[in-house]
């Protein structure tokens, strides 16, 4: 079994992916999810979210890390963790996490969103899926490497590695470095170019919240044969 960290989201993947956009897209989605999201559908740009909208509809995302004008919410996991959503439809599209998520959906066959949270529970699913190579995808901040994302991916090579042999690359060996150089998770996710962004704009919260490892076991999942054009629909 392969196993490949990409830095930055690019290139074919023929297997399984494991998206990350720890701060804060795949910490969030998973968050709806869990507080009761039928679904959710990841769009290609702000407005088809908004073409989107109607009955049991909700429109969640940001720029820069502020709402979308329009948008019922944010990207702050702990926004959503403080809803109700059973029943509705959460349409999300942000600046990193989204985008990173349509790259892996052209050609993955399996594709799920990891983070910190759900970090054992993503690679437990990668690992009982895949059959010749699990790729772990960062989604980066503004086409930059983000050191957040590079953090959780060597978190994700951790227990991947544990439960069965596996080859790296050099992405892989990269994240794990970063890892092993950092052992607490806030450490690196707050001392990132992005989470010290998130803080600066009184968003450290959402930091502290997305730096908790492996307290979720939920993990979306791109459905087969959606068919919602200019978006991705990911369930439970």
């Amino acid at each position: 079994m392969r196993l490949r960290v990409d830095l930055l989201p690019h290139g074919s993947y023929p297997d399984t992916v494991l998206v990350v956009d720890v701060l804060r897209a795949t910490t969030t989605a998973s968050v709806y999810l869990e507080r009761g999201a039928e679904s959710l559908l990841l769009t290609s740009s702000p407005e088809r979210a908004l073409e989107l909208r109607g009955e049991g509809v909700l429109l969640g995302g940001e720029r820069g890390g502020l709402p979308i004008p329009g948008f019922d919410f944010g990207n702050s996991p702990i926004e959503a963790d403080s809803q109700n959503f059973t029943g509705k439809v959460v349409v999300m599209n942000t600046t990193n996490g989204t985008g990173a998520a349509h790259v892996a959906g052209k050609s993955g066959k399996h594709v799920f969103l990891a983070s910190l949270r759900n970090a054992h529970a993503a690679a437990r699913r990668a690992r009982a899926i895949a059959v010749e190579e699990i790729a772990i995808a960062c989604a980066g901040t503004d086409g930059r490497v983000g050191l957040e994302d590079v953090y959780t991916a060597g978190v994700l090579c951790e227990y991947l590695m544990a439960m069965s042999s596996v080859t790296i690359d050099d992405g892989a060996r990269i994240a794990l470095m970063v890892r092993r150089n950092t052992p607490d998770p806030l450490e690196a996710l707050s001392s990132s170019t992005h989470g010290i962004a998130l803080d600066r704009l009184g968003l450290g919260e959402d930091v502290r919240y997305s730096a908790q490892p492996s307290t979720s076991t939920l993990v979306p999942v791109l459905a087969e044969g959606q068919d919602v054009e200019g978006a991705l629909r990911f369930v439970k």
